[in-house]
């Protein structure tokens, strides 16, 4: 069917503008989302959770972490750096679960712009793990009763109801999650709001620590850790996102399960080194074997975007930004996200019979000379400073 040039313009322009709308919003069926941890910014000087949910870069916040199962007077323990934990806040009397009630309003407003804020169990230095289903299933109740659909006179974030819960196991027994999630889907079942369950596996395959239980249970995405490992970004002859592909289509209890490629904002952190990948024009042109390379694949339906361990990279070892930061280096989350929605917008112009798009705006600063935009420390042999190291439960040691 032939259309006028006109008309297919304005269908172009339509297309374009559906995908920026869609960005507006988390929506676990598009390959374009953008999720961030936040929670552990090791420097201390994280921002509160509302202002990372001011503009339209971040999808899904996931809180880090509840990292005790079972502490003081039997209840979770979580620790969110410097704005809230048990050491600097209130707790619930005879335990050692912080009151993080203040945080329910910056919850309202990021779920207000249509991003999901969901929680993260575990964590590299979690004390984690289940004796039995039993056990597991009593826990997914607290876990729903505290933070989820449910009613306690414990809620750590008072009023707010979070939209999930993500499984970061990195220890302890990999024994009885299946249990644990399949009692937080029953308890979900048939509400309104809609709720989500994640996890994020070690790129070796099998995850030794929740790789049975994604086998077993329904999740609706994995963020895949390609960082930390010999099968991350930085390791292109051992990267394995087809291993992983090839499980969300075969093994997966949830043949809709959505895969996340896990990224380290912060390669000296991280030790992934993958600062080509953090180079803005890398990341539009295709020559750094990144997302849009990734997405000319046949899992184009079963990637669910990219998921970032500390939102905002800096040049500074083991911190996150500030939004002064965040300026500084140019927004690379944002930079990310316009990459993943212009290459969405790509593939849907083409799956309509059209071989352009219009890409979404791009900030001026991500146009930059790009010695202004990329970490070139190795390049120019530039040494980057050294700050005190602040433990992060995102990494072992």
């Amino acid at each position: 069917m032939a259309f006028s040039h006109g008309f297919g313009m304005l269908a172009l322009f339509t297309i374009a503008l559906g995908f920026m709308h869609s960005a507006l919003a988390f929506n676990i069926t598009k390959n374009d989302n953008l999720a961030v941890y936040w929670g552990q910014d090791s420097a201390g000087s994280q921002q509160d959770l509302s202002t990372y949910c001011a503009d339209d870069t971040i999808d899904n916040v996931i809180l880090a972490f509840l990292y005790i199962f079972e502490g003081t007077g039997g209840e979770p323990v979580i620790d969110f750096a410097n704005t809230c934990n048990q050491w600097d806040d209130p707790v619930f009397p005879g335990t050692a679960l912080a009151n993080c009630g203040f945080m329910a309003s910056q919850i309202a407003a990021c779920q207000a712009k249509g991003k999901i804020v969901t929680l993260s169990l575990g964590g590299a230095t979690g004390q984690v793990g289940f004796s039995s289903d039993s056990a597991a299933k009593s826990f997914a109740d607290t876990i729903w009763n505290m933070f989820l659909g449910g009613s306690s006179s414990t809620r750590p974030f008072g009023s707010a109801v979070l939209d999930g819960v993500d499984l970061d196991i990195e220890s302890g027994s990999p024994s009885h999650y299946a249990a644990f999630v399949n009692q937080i889907r029953s308890h979900a079942s048939g509400k309104s709001k809609k709720y989500y369950v994640t996890a994020a596996p070690q790129c070796p395959f099998p995850d030794a620590n929740i790789g049975a239980a994604l086998n077993a249970a329904p999740f609706d995405a994995v963020f895949v850790q390609f960082y930390n490992n010999y099968c991350g970004l930085d390791q292109p002859d051992d990267y394995n996102f087809d291993t992983w592909d090839n499980w969300a289509r075969t093994q997966s209890s949830n043949k809709n399960i959505k895969v996340f490629i896990g990224a380290a904002a912060s390669s000296q952190r991280c030790g992934s080194r993958i600062r080509r990948y953090q180079h803005v024009g890398e990341l539009r042109d295709r020559r750094a074997g990144s997302i849009q390379i990734l997405w000319r694949r046949d899992a184009v339906g079963r990637i669910g975007g990219i998921q970032l361990v500390h939102p905002f990279p800096t040049r500074v070892c083991g911190g996150c930004l500030t939004l002064r930061d965040r300026a500084a280096n140019n927004r690379y989350d944002k930079a990310i996200k316009n990459a993943m929605t212009s290459h969405a917008a790509t593939l849907a112009a083409k799956k309509g019979g059209s071989s352009k798009s219009t890409p979404p705006p791009v900030d001026d600063a991500s146009q930059s000379d790009p010695k202004a935009i990329m970490w070139a420390e190795e390049e120019a042999g530039i040494k980057p400073e050294e700050k005190p190291h602040v433990k992060s439960r995102f990494f072992r040691d």
